[in-house]
């Protein structure tokens, strides 16, 4: 009776209620759901004290005693020192059990400064070693560690299977996370697939969709969202983000607007995050305007929110309004970093905007204190080559304090084609292909250029070289979206299951364009062929059949998005300038470099691209 009192006593005095087992578990599990069962310590030296306290009443070597001072440390994050601390603390225990593992390794796979996913493994190997049972909580925190380090053979799911927690949804759940952030996203597929039904949760098809993104897997990204939603689930914030992200790489206007409108439906106030997603997503499908709203109508705008808009801007050619969207943001007080610098320096070279382009590379080195790095070379040779000064964009790729980049290069044969400066395009070929940095692309531009300039063997050698480097050219596509589907055609194409409908919308759309006085422009075509054979291959081009197929399917009045893997070229650009006067549509082409928007016969362009 006696010792029970004492001790009793020596718990009131380091603020420990006695519990019972049962409450004891209770509390662990409650634990790592996400409440906060630390110690009442404000500081690691309140921690420390706390801690003498328990050595001098011999508490310390208690797991049950020593875990709120052990989950203090542990997952303090402004605590300089905490984790090793907490360690000491855990290395002090008799007979430490599962959640005082869990507790040490959730701080090392934490985001504070004490962060070690190589310490968390040792622990859990430690952990099997000595005879403890691992529990359901252990295996996201040794998953978490596996995919910091990129470990992907070290967390394979053999000790799920082995264990018997192959049916464990939290478990599983880690599993398909783990699978994403390592790049294998069909094994994150294979997982959530071995899942029962009544397994899957919300959490479940997050994480599916995060693994698709981090892949690039836009098309599957959207489509497992949909099947999400179809199967009657309630998307949270994270599957929202990855499909906004998926729909902006795609140019899915459809998707992306019933996305936002689930969020509006179902969340009384966007976060900053979600709406910097909703603004990238907006302006990457073609609607600015929208993008501009959502921007406009947020409060509490940070660092990544201008730089979304600003990029925006910059994907449009808006470089006037793009330089006011960047003042504003210096204004609010909000440092510029090298990334938003990269959309201000675009949005430059894309307007054309030679002069505000340099002032902004000065301001960024000078004002702001950044020190340029490849990327930003790389805009300002392209600022200065599309402007005609070729040989500052070469003298400036010299000067490059990293080295020249195939980016920079490249973006100076993509001008001298723009300028028909063969010599200079021969010498950048050259350094591309001393890079090792050749695509087939780079030898198409200069056999288009021999072409056009009738120096027909060389150009035919261009394209042999190209062969015989092993460089295949990706096959050129267009795609539109109607109704939420996205259809995609390459030049020629009569696979659609209305090929026959499109063929004969293509056929008004050219005999209404004749009555304009329109007339193909073959001149960008390298083709051993006559001219009439010439007009044949243009008029079927891939992006004169997204567009006929948008007419046909979109009602009166609708704009007609179009994608393209392709660079805009003269004939498609006037051609489309004439449809969208001519049907009075808004036609809008998203190409490899930069958005199209072409009203009532002109494009937002101002025909320099």
């Amino acid at each position: 009776m006696v010792g029970g009192l004492v001790l009793s006593q020596a718990q009131h005095q380091v603020g420990i209620a006695a519990t019972s087992p049962a409450q004891a578990q209770a509390a662990e599990q409650a634990a790592f759901r996400g409440r906060d069962h630390r110690a009442p310590c404000a500081s690691l030296d309140e921690a420390r004290k706390a801690h003498a306290r328990h050595v001098k009443l011999g508490l310390d070597r208690s797991p049950r005693h020593a875990r709120p001072l052990l989950a203090a440390c542990a997952l303090a994050a402004d605590w300089p020192g905490s984790m090793a601390y907490a360690a000491s603390i855990f290395a002090a225990l008799d007979d430490p059990e599962a959640f005082d593992y869990n507790t040490l390794m959730r701080g090392y796979v934490a985001g504070g400064g004490g962060r070690d996913p190589a310490a968390a493994l040792r622990l859990f190997v430690d952990m099997v070693e000595d005879g403890v049972e691992p529990d359901s909580y252990t295996f996201p925190f040794v998953f978490k560690a596996c995919a910091q380090l990129g470990a992907l053979q070290e967390g394979r799911q053999g000790h799920l299977v082995k264990l018997g927690f192959q049916r464990d949804e939290h478990s599983q759940n880690s599993l398909i996370s783990f699978y994403g952030k390592c790049g294998e996203a069909d094994m994150a597929r294979r997982v959530f697939e071995q899942m029962e039904d009544d397994e899957q949760t919300t959490a479940s098809w997050s994480a599916l969709l995060a693994a698709y993104t981090r892949a690039g897997r836009w098309a599957e990204c959207v489509e497992s969202f949909g099947a999400m939603v179809r199967a009657g689930w309630r998307p949270d914030e994270s599957s929202m983000v990855s499909a906004l992200s998926a729909c902006a790489h795609l140019g899915a206007h459809d998707v992306g607007r019933s996305v936002h409108c689930a969020l509006l439906r179902n969340t009384a106030r966007l976060n900053t995050f979600m709406s910097t997603s909703l603004v990238d997503m907006y302006a990457k499908c073609g609607c600015i305007e929208n993008a501009a709203a959502v921007f406009d109508a947020m409060d509490d705008k940070n660092a990544w929110t201008y730089s979304a808009m600003v990029s925006g801007l910059a994907l449009h050619g808006d470089g006037r309004k793009a330089l006011e969207v960047f003042d504003a943001m210096v204004r609010e007080g909000h440092r510029p970093d090298a990334a938003v610098y990269v959309g201000v320096l675009n949005a430059c070279s894309r307007a054309g905007l030679l002069e505000e382009g340099l002032r902004c590379f000065d301001r960024m080195r000078l004002e702001h204190k950044l020190t340029p790095n490849a990327q930003h070379y790389g805009c300002m040779v392209d600022l200065m080559a599309r402007a005609g000064r070729l040989d500052d964009a070469r003298a400036l790729i010299g000067s490059m304090p990293t080295g020249p980049t195939d980016t920079a290069w490249r973006s100076l044969l993509n001008a001298c084609r723009i300028h028909g400066n063969l010599e200079l395009a021969e010498r950048a070929l050259q350094e591309l292909e001393r890079l090792g940095a050749t695509n087939a692309g780079d030898y198409v531009i200069l056999s288009d250029m021999h072409a056009r300039a009738n120096n027909r063997d060389a150009a035919a050698a261009r394209r042999t070289a190209a062969v015989d480097r092993g460089l295949a050219q990706a096959p050129g596509y267009s795609a539109v979206e109607v109704h939420g589907a996205t259809h995609r055609f390459v030049s020629q194409d009569r696979s659609h299951p209305r090929a026959d409908d499109i063929y004969e919308m293509l056929h008004q759309m050219e005999w209404q364009l004749r009555f304009e006085g329109y007339t193909p422009d073959t001149s960008e075509l390298a083709l051993d062929a006559g001219e009439e054979e010439k007009r044949r291959v243009v008029a079927a081009h891939s992006q004169k059949l997204a567009m006929a197929f948008g007419l046909l399917s979109t009602p009166d009045g609708a704009p007609v998005r179009v994608v393209t893997n392709l660079r805009m070229s003269k004939e498609c650009h006037a051609y489309s300038a004439l449809i969208s006067e001519i049907f009075g549509r808004e036609i809008v082409v998203r190409d490899r470099n930069r958005f199209h928007r072409f009203r009532r016969g002109a494009c937002s362009c101002r025909n320099y691209w």
